[in-house]
């Protein structure tokens, strides 16, 4: 379910992307003439932008009510959604958003690594240590499991944008990136499930 929350924004971006020519005529009647003259005259990419950004808004705050909290990844998210998917929007340039998985991915990756090394201690275990016990060492595997992530996404990303179609990179950003990520939650189970047992209290 979070994952599918964490996603939702992407796909509601994918889907003005792609079915844009049939929804923009859908406006014309609750917007002025100037109004849906400009909104008509967007590529869709730019389009789409213009509506992540009120749709990751609306999953912050749907994060807030439910869970009465908000998580640092969705709050970063959310910052860098505003900038770069603005600045796409006021200068009609799709470069910022396409770089804007990369920065978010870099970041992380950043705060990740530079956590551990600055204060010894994993963010993972800082999130997860009072309910899953680990040796310290597995903390740090995760760890430095989840920075290559982090890394290799951002490359990709890029990779994709630079290197292929719009439209190849917009379903890139959904379909690529959830692959990616559900198969780096699989292979980090597997590898958490060889650790979960009884001996690891002893090993702490």
């Amino acid at each position: 379910m979070k994952l599918i929350l964490d996603f939702l924004p992407i796909v509601v971006f994918f889907l003005v992307y792609k079915f844009a020519p049939q929804l923009v005529p859908m406006l014309e009647p609750m917007l002025s003439a100037e109004q849906y003259s400009s909104v008509a005259a967007m590529q869709p990419i730019i389009l789409a932008t213009a509506v992540l950004i009120p749709a990751t808004i609306l999953q912050i705050l749907y994060a807030r009510i439910s869970t009465g909290k908000v998580e640092t990844m969705h709050l970063v998210t959310l910052a860098l959604v505003v900038v770069m998917g603005g600045a796409t929007v006021i200068l009609q340039d799709k470069t910022f958003i396409q770089w804007k998985p990369t920065v978010v991915n870099w970041l992380f990756a950043a705060g990740f690594f530079g956590t551990w090394l600055i204060t010894g201690k994993t963010v993972l275990e800082r999130m997860m240590g009072q309910n899953l016990m680990l040796p310290a060492k597995v903390w740090v595997q995760l760890n430095h499991a989840w920075t290559a992530y982090f890394v290799v996404s951002g490359v990709a990303n890029l990779l994709v944008a630079y290197n292929f179609s719009e439209e190849i990179w917009v379903n890139f950003k959904l379909f690529g990136l959830l692959g990616l990520t559900v198969l780096f939650v699989l292979a980090q189970s597997v590898f958490l499930y060889r650790h979960i047992n009884p001996d690891n209290h002893e090993e702490r």
